[in-house]
């Protein structure tokens, strides 16, 4: 509507609006601020973060995606830096913290464009083409690993846990990686679903193991089972041992005792039959689905085979990759064919729980790791440690490339896109300059982290690389140049790349807004912050972080 011939937008009362270059500012603000609570979380000298929430409950990690995902962050503008974070744990389970200060260092330089009056539009067009360029760069500079090279795949994986808090226990979890991976592979791609990861508190991180099988959380149905098998013959069957119930309500009418006793008798022959029919298989391990009546456990345990009820699907399919059973559905149709294999079938006792063991299977598709540790919160990190070391070395097996880390691709891409922006003309010139400085922001945080003096590390590296030394790094242990990829500090190139998209999208995702209107009910939810929407709200026991 217009009044006096101004045009008057009219909103819903409590509704907040930020326009111009407040909303733009109030939203970099926002994502620089989410940025510098990961910051110090990069790298092998980075700390961890204790997170707690209102219900009390603690998280103690350096993982850039939980950190983010447990912290409750109200700013819109924030929030996109947390997808940033979540999109490149799903996509390639690494550098999360990478990924996220480079978005905010992006975001940084393009407030003194914009302070510069150079407009977003031609700020975000630089950024393109500077990723474009990266993307070129960082592929030249890649080696080409074999998927052969045990040595190179182990470094890969203990170059992502350096930087975790896995109690020295990092060769050993590099190992199981390595191992795991491996063994799923099938056809060129790797499925991380097919490894289970079991936590379970005692001993210590360096007690895990990788059980080239599947482990289940569940015991043996009875006493009287046996609780090992060598060469198992395993049945998997996704039906009730047990009498069926009617679907619909049904009567029986009975007139005296003998038909009562027939009447019982009858279930059990239908009982009695099932067994026989896992029997005549040669099954002696049965993985059930669902529910073993009391009867069938009886006839089981008589015929010296052992059962598990109430298996998980998830668990089912995993051990149909693993043993080569078919999942079965009805009991009639079961016969040897469809059994698997596996050379050990046992019951564990672990502290007060019991886990049963398939294992020494011949080719697994699915393998688990039996993680150990003194506490919850050790087995958490744990996990998520070896959750990302799975990933890159997933990610080299399916592509076959890497670079050198410490530092050094952020370097060489400092270097190139230096040189890349003198051939441009025109105001995406100084875009393109501003992202080959973000982008240094990697080996800034490396040295700040370890305590080193990061303007002497980057001249140190820049002239290194001036030579034509493209994989130098810093060794931040010594706070000397090193050559990374010799020294055995090896990152996926799909990490790399998809850090440094992900961040540039956000980043032009966020300098595209120019306008903030932000609608809420009276008496519903949080006041606004003062600036429009310049805040994000913390977690419980914990101040804001603006």
């Amino acid at each position: 509507m217009q009044l006096g011939g101004q045009p008057v937008i009219v909103l819903k009362e409590g509704t907040e609006r930020s326009r111009g270059r407040d909303a733009l500012r109030n939203n970099i603000q926002a994502a620089i601020a989410v940025a510098d609570s990961v910051r110090s979380a990069l790298g092998p000298r980075g700390l961890d973060k204790l997170l707690v929430d209102s219900l009390g409950d603690v998280v103690i990690t350096n993982d850039g995606a939980t950190i983010l995902d447990e912290i409750d962050v109200q700013h819109p503008a924030a929030k996109l830096l947390v997808q940033v974070a979540k999109t490149q744990d799903q996509e390639v389970g690494d550098g999360t913290t990478t990924s996220v200060i480079v978005a905010g260092e992006l975001l940084k330089r393009a407030e003194k464009l914009l302070d510069r009056k150079i407009h977003p539009t031609v700020i975000i067009e630089g950024f393109k083409l500077a990723s474009d360029k990266c993307t070129e760069i960082l592929q030249s500079i890649a080696n080409k690993i074999d998927p052969d090279n045990k040595a190179h795949l182990i470094n890969v994986a203990r170059t992502s846990l350096n930087s975790k808090a896995t109690g020295g226990a990092k060769d050993l979890m590099a190992e199981i990686a390595v191992d795991a991976t491996k063994a799923v592979k099938e056809g060129g791609k790797v499925d991380i679903d097919m490894i289970s990861v079991i936590q379970k508190q005692g001993k210590g991180l360096h007690d895990s193991e990788l059980v080239q099988g599947v482990v289940i959380d569940k015991e043996v149905v009875n006493s009287r089972m046996p609780s090992s098998v060598t060469t198992a013959k395993i049945a998997l069957i996704d039906l009730a041992l047990e009498i069926k119930k009617t679907e619909f309500d049904a009567k029986i009418r009975i007139t005296d005792a003998s038909m009562m006793d027939a009447f019982l008798d009858q279930e059990q022959n239908m009982i009695k039959e099932m067994v026989e029919k896992v029997k005549e298989s040669g099954a002696n391990i049965v993985l059930c689905q669902k529910g073993i009546d009391d009867l069938a456990q009886h006839f089981l345990a008589k015929e010296g085979i052992m059962a598990v009820r109430r298996v998980k699907k998830s668990d089912m399919e995993k051990l149909s990759r693993a043993t080569g059973a078919q999942i079965v559905t009805n009991i009639k149709d079961l016969s040897s064919s469809d059994l698997g294999n596996a050379g050990l079938v046992e019951e564990v006792q672990i502290g007060d729980e019991k886990l049963i063991y398939v294992k020494e299977c011949a080719n697994p598709k699915s393998v688990s790791v039996v993680l150990r540790g003194g506490t919850k919160y050790v087995t958490d990190e744990a996990e998520r440690a070896l959750h990302d070391a799975l990933c890159v070395v997933r990610d080299v097996l399916e592509d076959g490339w890497a670079v050198a880390g410490a530092g050094s691709p952020e370097i060489e891409l400092h270097k190139n896109l230096k040189a890349y922006a003198g051939t441009i003309k025109g105001r995406e010139q100084m875009a393109v300059d501003a992202f080959a400085d973000a982008v240094e922001i990697i080996p800034r945080t490396l040295a700040e982290n370890a305590g080193l003096d990061s303007i002497d590390v980057l001249v140190e590296l820049r002239a290194a690389h001036d030579k034509g030394n493209t994989n130098i790094g810093v060794n931040v242990d010594t706070g000397k140049n090193v050559d990374a990829f010799e020294a055995g500090i090896i990152e996926p190139l799909r990490v790399k790349r998809q850090a440094l998209q992900s961040a540039r999208e956000a980043a032009e995702l966020i300098l595209r807004i120019d306008d903030v209107i932000a609608s809420k009910s009276l008496g519903e939810g949080p006041p606004m912050p003062p600036g429009g929407m310049g805040g994000m709200g913390g977690m419980g026991g914990m101040p804001p972080m603006m």
